[in-house]
């Protein structure tokens, strides 16, 4: 199939053929017809399988396509879950609505909003953000969406997860009832049907790929390493493989800065982003990450959503993610479009029921590697192994049990008998060597 067949409109075939793209991916070409068609959609999708384009093309084809109000008001509001993800979908909607006339504003919080509101003023068809700079704007009554036509929601599944529940149903309650939905996620779950059984309509289901599942293009491996060789094997690795542009992402914000100073002290150059930069310094350090001026880009999973990279070749996790959908999400950053793509994980001994989790989620072992000199091995208990271990300490308790039993059963019977009863045993024992007292005498000695 050619994007030709989708019937879209002629400045938007222009745009994607400069773009160098000919044939729509899987999510494009199942996507597109129904949104173009007016229905809402519920579409989960792999991240880097051009799921952003599948709702802007046929965004950008609807809004130009059907008569304007007289109202300057937003006709479309995409939600996104961070900042750099608002950036990446306004990029989208400017590269390929180049030649129409549709204006668009990018809001979200960490920087002035001031110039957000005066972009608002100047009248826009299409408005993208964060849900809390969002519901700022409406409270100060620098955002009107009682005209909204389309509302969409980008990785809502991640929105969800941060905790936006509660913004994203003010949200809803602010545009109106008769409109169309969408719903992109790159990951697939129970709690984002149950989400869309509330706000969806006779929703289109489009899928591409199992739920939770990373891309096949992406390489996926594992190192078992102490949480004090990570760093060493971390510079081992980008020497000896002469790696350029790699995307490291740890656990922590605190952790991520430690990296990126062990990692320059190396002459490695490096620069961290997380929730306590701003705005400025994330998007100062991806630009110079993206030109080839940075080598490591050190990252918390803030930054897992929403990083667009071309040909990104390698993602290593140096910490593995606590949720394992993060770890998904992470590694998604490579193998996008097709491209192949490497991940790496260094796994400590606390962090194997993390990998053991993760493997559960993607339904697949994760290939082991090891280095001399870095590598350490773990035990790790399978299901049966566990239950048979936990069988043996059973009978153990219960052998231990039954010999207690036993012991007061016998007690009970000399108290029943009475001392004369009694006097003899006790001689008996009385005469009996106590090595064990003996023992103790000796060492106190």
């Amino acid at each position: 199939m050619s994007f030709k067949e989708l019937n879209l409109l002629p400045e938007l075939l222009q745009s994607i053929e400069k773009q160098g793209y000919t044939e729509p991916t899987p999510i494009q070409a199942k996507a597109i017809p129904h949104v173009l068609k007016g229905k809402d959609v519920l579409a989960g999708a792999q991240t880097g399988t051009g799921k952003t384009a599948a709702f802007t093309l046929p965004l950008l084809h609807r809004l130009t396509s059907q008569k304007r109000s007289k109202s300057h008001l937003p006709r479309a509001l995409i939600l996104t879950p961070t900042r750099e993800l608002a950036a990446q979908v306004g990029k989208s909607v400017d590269t390929y609505g180049k030649g129409l006339s549709l204006r668009s504003a990018i809001v979200f919080g960490g920087v002035g909003i001031n110039p957000q509101k005066k972009r608002l003023r100047q009248g826009v068809e299409i408005v993208i953000g964060t849900p809390g700079r969002l519901l700022d704007l409406c409270k100060q009554n620098s955002l009107d969406l009682s005209r909204i036509e389309v509302l969409i929601l980008d990785e809502a599944d991640r929105m969800l997860d941060m905790g936006f529940i509660n913004d994203i149903k003010k949200i809803i309650r602010l545009v109106p009832k008769k409109r169309q939905t969408l719903f992109f996620s790159a990951t697939y779950s129970k709690q984002i049907k149950s989400l869309a059984d509330t706000i969806l309509v006779n929703p289109e289901l489009v899928e591409v790929a199992r739920e939770n599942m990373a891309a096949d293009t992406v390489t996926q491996s594992v190192y078992h390493v102490p949480k004090s060789r990570k760093s060493d094997l971390l510079v081992h690795l980008i020497k000896e493989g002469d790696w350029n542009q790699i995307l490291v992402f740890t656990r922590t914000k605190h952790g991520a800065d430690r990296v990126s100073k062990q990692l320059n002290k190396e002459g490695i150059v490096s620069v961290a982003i997380h929730g306590n930069k701003s705005q400025a310094a994330r998007t100062r350090a991806l630009a110079d990450f993206k030109a080839w001026k940075v080598r490591v880009l050190v990252a918390t999973d803030v930054a897992a959503r929403g990083l667009d990279i071309s040909l990104l070749p390698h993602v290593v996790n140096y910490d593995l993610s606590e949720v394992p959908e993060d770890y998904v999400h992470r590694i998604g950053r490579t193998g996008r479009a097709g491209s192949s793509g490497e991940a790496i994980s260094f796994a400590s001994g606390d962090e194997i029921k993390l990998l053991r989790a993760i493997e559960r989620l993607i339904k697949k072992k994760i290939t082991v590697n090891s280095m001399d000199g870095f590598s350490e091995h773990f035990k790790v208990l399978d299901k049966e192994d566990a239950r048979n271990k936990e069988g043996h300490t059973h009978e153990r308790r219960t052998g231990d049990r039954r010999r207690d039993s036993y012991r007061d059963r016998d007690e009970n019977k000399n108290r029943h008998r009475g001392p004369k009863h009694n006097r003899g045993t006790q001689n008996r024992r009385s005469q009996r060597p106590s090595s064990n007292s003996s023992n103790r005498s000796a060492r106190r000695g």
